[in-house]
């Protein structure tokens, strides 16, 4: 007699044995961009893909033992091969693959003393981007829909967290790159922080292609959107530190914002262009006399250069604001 160990240990320990299979390896991302559906994966190997083509609108992607999934993909492509000659070529579809893969695991997981190690995706892009499909097949044969992004394998969670923060509808497609690489060099995910050319594994599915979307990303191309997608956070910087570093000839802005609180002296700049004109500057008696007097610089010693002492004093403000007056003779 063998010893006996009830069936939900059994699946719990298969279920363990296979998540610490799959997360000794590296995440992949898979996610939307307005022209169709990008997959990336950290793999040194130029011969042993991670992701691959299934069919003319469907791409395939997975983790885990190489072996395993490889065996899936092909089977996938044949399954796909005979449904489309057999039916039609629309007939084969992201969903019906997906169905196809969980049946396989599920058995295998249930039946078999050894679950597979793998996690796999399988993405189709539409006509319209509500129309493409992203689902992801667990080694028990669970099939999740997941819209917009998914990450699988490895540490998925920090990689989705962070891929979570930089997603966005609509991105473009070196927008969903850089979010992508930014998520797969998270520091959960390995130990490796910075990937090069030969490091990664790209492809899309392009919704804009006739037939068969599925194509690669290789070489110069993709070395390029590496260095757009590192260069991107450097260049943003500086622009959101552009008025931080116009401080200096900016600072009369609070003070020049006064005339804006008081109604009069809002309004003032466009009708004391003719007094000033006039040569009704240097007359003090006329500020009170109408609406132009604050905006008008009428006391050279109260109003100061631009970097003067008092930079609440609404004079200075009105002469240095939106320069419809000219500046003090000082």
């Amino acid at each position: 007699m063998p010893f006996y160990v009830s069936p939900a240990q059994a699946m719990r320990d298969k279920a363990e044995y296979a998540r610490q299979g799959i997360a000794r390896g590296r995440s992949c991302v898979t996610l939307q961009y307005a022209g169709g559906i990008l997959m990336m994966a950290p793999n040194p190997s130029r011969a042993l893909h991670k992701i691959s083509e299934i069919y003319d609108r469907i791409g395939f992607a997975a983790v885990g033992r190489y072996n395993e999934y490889e065996n899936l993909r092909k089977a996938g492509v044949t399954y796909a091969d005979i449904t489309g000659y057999q039916f039609d070529r629309h007939d084969v579809t992201a969903r019906g693959i997906a169905n196809y893969y969980a049946q396989n695991l599920g058995t295998i997981f249930t039946e078999s003393p050894k679950p597979w190690e793998v996690e796999i995706v399988v993405a189709e892009v539409g006509e319209t981007p509500g129309d493409d499909q992203i689902y992801r097949i667990t080694f028990d044969g669970s099939v999740t829909d997941e819209p917009g992004f998914v990450a699988f394998g490895g540490q998925a969670e920090q990689v989705s967290s962070v891929l979570k923060d930089r997603y966005s509808k609509d991105m473009s497609l070196s927008e969903a790159f850089a979010a992508a690489l930014a998520a797969l060099s998270a520091p959960g995910n390995g130990e490796r922080t910075e990937f090069t050319a030969s490091q990664l594994e790209v492809a899309i599915l392009e919704r804009a292609r006739d037939h068969r979307t599925f194509r690669r990303i290789r070489a110069a191309r993709l070395e390029e959107m590496i260095a757009e997608a590192r260069s991107a956070p450097a260049d943003s910087a500086p622009a959101d530190s552009a008025p931080g570093g116009s401080t200096p000839p900016a600072g009369s802005a609070p003070a020049g914002s006064a005339p804006a609180d008081s109604a009069p002296g809002g309004s003032a700049p466009a009708d004391s262009t003719p007094a000033t004109a006039s040569g009704s500057v240097p007359s003090a008696p006329s500020a009170p006399s109408g609406p132009s007097a604050p905006s008008g610089p009428s006391a050279p010693a109260d109003s100061g250069p631009a970097t003067g002492p008092d930079p609440s004093s609404s004079d200075r403000g009105t002469g240095l604001g939106d320069g419809d007056t000219p500046p003090s003779p000082l």
